[in-house]
């Protein structure tokens, strides 16, 4: 693969561990300082936003420069995101920020793959570094979990660590400061990625030439027949991973009788069996065969609905550890696919940046309903059942459009070879 491949992983790695740390600091302090509940769920809806809001312009701008470049003025924005905590900035609106150096990591941390790497290692690489995200998003979790508990919180107070007027005047500041650690250790090894040699595209003043460009984009990669099919996985599943984050902790207190430092040992969970089913999708599905894998989708929101029957600590984790893995094995193949269709359609820079838009407009959607079912007052478990059913209905959708998008296509190839 190369060093620099090893250099976007290790980059990766760290800076998505600290997000995830940071999401759960965030979930604690607001149920320290008594917000409403549905503000929970909110956090990912404020990070995402930038995504979707800056999509037309990302996309141009990782192609602007070597993503390396691109990949360490993110992890900065982050940082700065990071050290709005201290100074008491509301966590939606510093986390918000935090979402918008991600919104512009993105582009550049995916698109400097199809750069580095052939095609036919899209999909193992595709299963490092959905593997290693998991990875960091298990560790992070459980990081932010162990962080906010009182006696490692209190321990980290004691240290000594001088207050500087509004900073470090608590146990969560230190717990931030560790966390802003990270994004430093991730902005060290964007610094040493090389240049792929890659060709860069100006980027363009003109906001309204790059919001028709984008539309452009967003059309061409809907209409293509592997596209859309690849596209409309992923997109269904970044907004259930999201929403499914939530749904786990909530779930967890109310079915499990865990608090929050427990429930994240939960979620991460979930996400190592992302991680194992990220492994073996790489080891057994080639691109070719990527949607194949689509029926596993249907299984995953089959089996979300056995949470509601549960309510002992060994099988939920069993449960998650199912779930994650059917998620892994599954979304793998279709992100290389949908990454290999945007590169020779479009480009990196910009395939990336559609792929964003649409996956994190589902985020804001999945999630931003959540906040309204939990402020209606539904049970998680009836929530559990209709997120459950959600997933696989909408898988079952895409997997006849792709069989009839088969069948189109094989009826056209039938009739060009008789016109010979």
């Amino acid at each position: 693969m190369g060093s620099g491949f090893y250099l976007v992983m290790a980059a990766q790695f760290f800076s998505a561990l600290a997000d995830n740390a940071l999401l759960i600091a965030a979930i604690a302090l607001l149920m320290q300082t008594g917000a409403p509940a549905e503000q929970i769920p909110l956090l990912k809806f404020f990070f995402t936003i930038s995504y979707v809001v800056l999509a037309a312009f990302v996309g141009a701008f990782a192609d602007s420069m070597p993503k390396a470049r691109v990949m360490l003025i993110s992890n900065t924005i982050k940082i700065g995101g990071c050290a709005l905590m201290f100074f008491d900035v509301h966590p939606l609106a510093a986390y918000a920020v935090v979402g918008l150096g991600a919104a512009a990591y993105s582009p550049a941390k995916y698109g400097i793959l199809t750069e580095m790497l052939p095609p036919g290692k899209l999909v193992i690489a595709n299963g490092w570094i959905e593997g290693l995200t998991v990875g960091a998003i298990i560790l992070g979790t459980l990081l932010g979990g162990v962080l906010i508990h009182p006696h490692i919180s209190n321990a980290i107070a004691h240290l000594g660590i001088p207050q500087i007027g509004p900073i470090f005047d608590s146990p969560f500041d230190l717990s931030i400061l560790g966390i802003g650690l990270l994004y430093l250790i991730a902005a060290g090894f964007n610094a040493y990625i090389p240049d792929t040699g890659v060709d860069h595209k100006p980027l363009r003043n003109n906001p309204l030439y790059l919001i028709h460009e984008f539309s452009h984009c967003v059309a061409l990669l809907w209409r293509d027949r592997l596209g859309q099919i690849s596209l409309a996985v992923t997109t269904l599943f970044w907004g259930a991973g999201a929403t499914l984050q939530f749904i786990v902790l909530d779930w967890a207190a109310a079915n499990l009788q865990l608090n929050l430092s427990e429930a994240t040992s939960l979620q991460g969970v979930v996400a190592l069996g992302v991680a194992v089913g990220s492994v073996l999708a790489a080891k057994f599905v080639t691109l070719r065969r990527s949607p194949s894998v689509i029926p596993l989708g249907i299984a995953m929101g089959i089996g979300i609905n056995i949470m509601v029957f549960i309510h002992h600590i060994p099988p939920a984790m069993l449960l998650m550890v199912a779930v994650g893995t059917l998620a892994g094995f599954f979304v793998v193949p279709m992100n290389a696919l949908l990454q290999h269709r945007g590169h020779v359609l479009m480009g990196a820079g910009h395939s990336i940046a559609v792929q964003n838009f649409n996956e994190n407009l589902s985020i804001l959607a999945m999630t931003g309903l959540y906040a309204l079912l939990i402020r209606s007052g539904l049970s998680v478990n009836v929530v559990v059942v209709m997120f459950g059913m959600f997933i696989a209905g909408s898988m079952w959708l895409v997997r006849l459009r792709h069989l009839a998008n088969q069948r189109e296509f094989d009826a056209v190839s039938l009739l060009e070879d008789r016109h010979h």
